[in-house]
């Protein structure tokens, strides 16, 4: 597990080849990045287009990316964070098959890097578009994608 930014999570996952095509874990009701569930999205990014920026006052996300390679930048503007005004950036895909938990107040977004591209999130709590906020890309002057 690696956290840059406090409450992030990095969970490794398994990747079980399978002549018949190969299974990937996702999120085990046992694991501390569990919180509850509340629905499960797929979202779709193209090569080189940018979704940001998002953070969420409420839902915890638990992100993988079965398919393709997605690049993911987190902000922490936090008032009581240990970590207030760190930027993190990391890579998940096929090739670093892993889940990235994101907690409430963390701004994020993220970049498609593959030319198929695909993220699935487990989150906590159902969508509502009243438990959020979403600024454009340019809104945090000193960060470059």
């Amino acid at each position: 597990m690696d956290t840059s930014i406090e409450g992030v999570i990095l969970t490794d996952l398994k990747r079980i080849p399978h002549p018949k095509g190969d299974i990937y874990h996702g999120l085990k009701k046992n694991e501390d990045s569990f919180n509850g569930f509340g629905e499960s999205y797929f979202s779709f990014i193209n090569y080189g287009e940018i979704k940001a920026w998002k953070r969420h006052f409420k839902m915890i996300c638990n992100i993988v990316v079965p398919i393709g390679k997605i690049e993911f930048a987190l902000y922490d503007l936090r008032e009581k964070s240990a970590t207030k005004g760190k930027f993190m950036k990391i890579e998940l895909g096929e090739e670093n098959y892993k889940r990235i938990t994101i907690p409430p107040g963390i701004w994020y977004g993220f970049k498609g890097l593959g030319s198929n591209n695909m993220l699935h999130n487990l989150a906590n709590i159902e969508h509502d578009p009243e438990e959020q906020e979403n600024v454009k890309i340019g809104t945090f002057k000193n960060l470059k994608w």
